[in-house]
């Protein structure tokens, strides 16, 4: 059965631009798939490690057909090839996938906490999430749009896209 599901990109090692760009392109051609939408870019500053370059952040909505615990692997493997490297909690990193709805299922599983974890508070997430689904529902924390506005202290700034 397939699942409406959003996936959450950042970036700020290396080009964080390039990168979740070309992420976003990587998330297109994943087999079982359907893309839906991306976001707009958002540069944002890091939480939790302060001393450490902006992110580049956004959000792309899909169809997936698979199992969420087969498609999140899906997601691993995209950071993989990216140089992802897993060190300390909220570390620089050359490309962050973060599965962030899987259509309504609940999990609290360690490996696949569904909805993600502390979405509901972080704008870095809702902008671009608000972007695509402004009224979309975060089960047991409400509508996006209105958590959104909660997070109103927390700098988000849209790029506009460069002209080649």
């Amino acid at each position: 059965m397939s699942q409406r599901c959003f996936v959450a990109l950042g970036a700020n090692l290396g080009k964080p631009v390039v990168t979740v760009n070309a992420a976003i392109a990587a998330l297109r051609e994943l087999p079982g798939v359907s893309f839906v939408a991306a976001s707009s870019l958002f540069r944002t500053a890091p939480v939790g490690l302060k001393h450490q370059p902006d992110f580049i952040n956004a959000v792309v909505e899909m169809i997936a057909v698979s199992p969420a615990p087969i498609f999140l692997a899906q997601l691993f493997a995209i950071e993989e090839r990216f140089g992802r490297q897993r060190s300390v909690k909220n570390a620089p990193r050359t490309l962050d996938l973060d599965l962030l709805l899987y259509g309504d299922q609940l999990s609290d599983d360690p490996r696949l906490t569904l909805p993600h974890p502390r979405l509901h508070e972080r704008a870095f997430v809702l902008a671009p999430l608000a972007e695509l689904a402004p009224q979309l529902t975060i089960p047991g924390h409400g509508c996006v749009g209105d958590l959104l506005l909660r997070c109103a202290d927390q700098a988000v700034e849209k790029l506009v896209p460069q002209s080649v």
